[in-house]
């Protein structure tokens, strides 16, 4: 079922090591990020369920006999299988039933409500991730510096990025839709307003079919855009939200927020709690981040010129999309990303672990002008670990909007965001 001219992601490895050891794979991730086009690419027959010809008789006929809409070449994709929550029991059983691996592809732009599935899936059914596309996948970063080299030892990096600032502002703007990378100039920036009004004034009331106010939505996105890369409060979120709106219960912002996970809007970067030589007291309050910078700019009515001339507010757009990509590349590595504050006020801004123990830390920083002090927080962090617990820092990395990749004497590596990849 390969797509024309389609784009390879990096999670396409995945999903086929996931077909080989399960009988079926979730793809979840926002809408517009292509888990439909990367589960056909691996899919041999398709049921779109959202598909207007047949939408009604195929949640009828998941009403009534489910395992009828399962029959097909296998891989068979099952597309926003969450509209007929029942295919997922289904899915489970025809799995036992068949004893097979690699049986179906489910995908999933909004997570159900816990009590819809009598089972879990548990052994049967693996789950992948799918965020925008990087910039290495969608052919902007010149991938000369891996993630995978660094975390096997080959540390002696090089590399030139051919993105400048504005291309980096632009970038930003557009987000790693898919569809939008294909578009040119004012046409891709328009795609990112689109995805943001549909998340506004539909898909944050459909995920649990309780109507929001999209006033309030709007309020609050705004709000997270503002604070984005930051460890902004719920207190800080309402203060923002109560300037525009009448007050609002904690509670309503909780279940706004807890929408918007739920479609893969807001994706919060967690604190990292490593062993201590000291007993300093680590942060454990999560940043608040978008899914794809891009929605930030497009709730704050921003675009590439206007980021350029806020370059404090750029920073902290640059960190969102660095935060991006470190992620779609960590999960190509079996990692996972967070970030570290303590009581001393030391931050470090990501911070990459994978499976089997390995570590390593990054400082994000749009200008060059920054690198001597991110270098020197990495190297504070590295004195502060307990290594005999927690093993070496594979790398420590300042992450730039620069031009040239290197390592300092120190040891710190300095590598531009148009330079990596998994």
């Amino acid at each position: 079922m390969r797509e024309k001219s389609y784009l390879s992601r990096l999670c396409d490895t995945e999903l086929q090591l996931a077909l080989q050891s399960a009988g079926a794979v979730l793809i979840e991730g926002a809408k517009w990020c292509g888990k439909t086009c990367t589960a056909s690419n691996a899919s041999r027959s398709v049921l779109y369920m959202d598909e207007p010809d047949s939408a009604a008789s195929n949640k009828a006929l998941a009403d009534t006999k489910p395992s009828l809409l399962l029959k097909g070449e296998t891989p068979r994709l099952i597309d926003e299988w969450q509209i007929a929550p029942v295919l997922w029991d289904a899915v489970r059983f025809e799995v036992d039933r068949r004893q097979e691996t690699g049986q179906f592809i489910l995908t999933g732009s909004a997570v159900p409500a816990d009590n819809v599935t009598a089972h879990t899936g548990t052994g049967r059914i693996s789950r992948l991730m799918l965020r925008p596309m990087s910039l290495f996948e969608s052919l902007e970063s010149a991938g000369t510096v891996s993630l995978r080299k660094l975390f096997s030892g080959k540390l002696d990096v090089e590399g030139v990025s051919d993105l400048t600032i504005e291309q980096i502002a632009f970038v930003l703007c557009r987000g790693g839709w898919p569809a939008s990378i294909r578009v040119q100039d004012t046409s891709a920036l328009r795609m990112a307003r689109d995805y943001l009004e549909a998340v506004i004034n539909y898909d944050v009331s459909r995920i649990d079919e309780v109507e929001k106010n999209p006033e309030r939505v709007r309020l609050l996105l705004r709000s997270l855009a503002r604070n984005i890369s930051t460890l902004a409060t719920y207190q800080t979120i309402k203060d923002d939200m109560e300037a525009s709106d009448t007050s609002l219960s904690d509670k309503t912002i909780s279940s706004y927020i807890n929408a918007l996970r739920r479609i893969f809007v807001v994706e919060d970067l967690p604190a990292w709690a490593p062993s201590l030589r000291s007993k300093t007291a680590i942060r454990t309050s999560a940043k608040r981040h978008f899914v794809d910078p891009s929605i930030a700019t497009s709730v704050m009515r921003t675009n590439p010129d206007g980021i350029l001339k806020d370059f404090e507010y750029f920073g902290f757009l640059f960190e969102a999309l660095c935060t991006r990509d470190i992620r779609v590349y960590a999960q190509a590595n079996d990692g996972d990303v967070f970030h570290y504050r303590d009581k001393s006020g030391l931050e470090i801004d990501l911070i990459i672990r994978l499976r089997n123990g390995s570590w390593a830390a990054i400082e994000v920083k749009l200008g060059n002008k920054q690198i001597e002090d991110a270098a020197e927080n990495l190297l504070k962090l590295k004195n502060k670990i307990d290594e005999e617990k927690m093993g070496k820092a594979s790398f420590l990395m300042v992450i730039t909007g620069g031009q040239y990749a290197y390592r300092r004497k120190d040891g710190v590596l300095v590598v531009p965001i148009g330079c990596l990849k998994d």
